[in-house]
């Protein structure tokens, strides 16, 4: 089994839009969650996030949830929206080095490591978020079955 962990800021936007487009590849031995840095725990999904999920047919039933000791050791793989995001999670938690990357990082893109927060912006922001993060993702599973 492998424990995928996807980061952002208040885990209502990216992670969470990341985490529902992985589970909708039903890809058996992976396990998925999502969380926040600076999270407040039991927040929905933001109403964009929400509706571009609905709009591309993926499942999604979101509460947001703090970065915490536990499920930063729970994971296998944690998978950031930004170069800052891994920075605080490296400095927190020096021991997971080897195993936090930014998303873009993971997936070989060498330029802009950073997915764009679209949070506070209009639902095409959200659209173009989704879409970069939907392509990312399938490049993320190429490469993790491809090292199975």
């Amino acid at each position: 089994m492998k424990r995928i962990l996807f980061v952002c800021t208040g885990n209502t936007c990216r992670s969470p839009m990341a985490e529902a487009i992985l589970k909708s590849k039903k890809i058996d031995g992976l396990e998925v969650k999502s969380a926040g840095i600076y999270a407040a725990t039991g927040s929905e999904a933001s109403a964009h996030a929400k509706k571009v999920m609905d709009d591309n047919r993926i499942e999604h039933n979101h509460l947001s949830n703090m970065l915490t000791f536990e499920s930063v050791h729970w994971a296998d793989l944690i998978l950031t929206m930004t170069f800052s995001h891994k920075s605080a999670i490296l400095q927190q938690y020096p021991e997971t080095t080897g195993k936090v990357f930014t998303l873009k990082e993971f997936t070989g893109e060498e330029f802009d490591v950073d997915v764009v927060d679209p949070f506070g912006g209009n639902l095409a922001i959200y659209q173009e978020t989704y879409r970069e993060l939907d392509k990312l993702i399938a490049k993320a599973i190429e490469k993790i079955q491809s090292s199975q």
